[in-house]
């Protein structure tokens, strides 16, 4: 059994900071990625970033600049830090691991709401 728990989520005004995290915990072997989806109202679900073992992270181009997805690998850990903050990024956020042995978790959500 696998656990993701996300938080950092809430309300913040446009051109503000919001930290997300996600702590993987349970039968975990090896993690090949983690990322960042997000969904909002009425629109599928996307990518944001993804940070994967080997090679450089990967973001969506409207994140491009403005958010930043770390690991920590011991801590099975991710982060996203998201900067200058837009009302269009007001979205659910998920976080997704992806095993090398093929399997792929999600977690809960948490709520982001840019506005003023």
């Amino acid at each position: 059994q696998v656990q993701l728990v996300e938080s950092g989520g809430g309300l913040v005004q446009p051109g503000g900071s919001l930290r997300l995290s996600c702590a993987a915990s349970g039968s975990i072997f090896a993690i090949n990625a983690m990322g960042w989806y997000r969904q909002a109202p009425g629109k599928q679900r996307e990518l944001v970033a993804v940070a994967i073992s080997r090679g450089s992270p990967k973001y969506a181009d409207s994140v491009q600049g403005r958010f930043t997805i770390s690991r920590d690998n011991a801590k099975n850990t991710v982060w996203l830090q998201m900067n200058s903050l837009k009302t269009e990024d007001t979205a659910v956020y998920y976080c997704k691991i992806f095993l090398n042995s093929g399997s792929e978790y999600w977690g809960q959500g948490t709520q982001v709401t840019v506005s003023s």
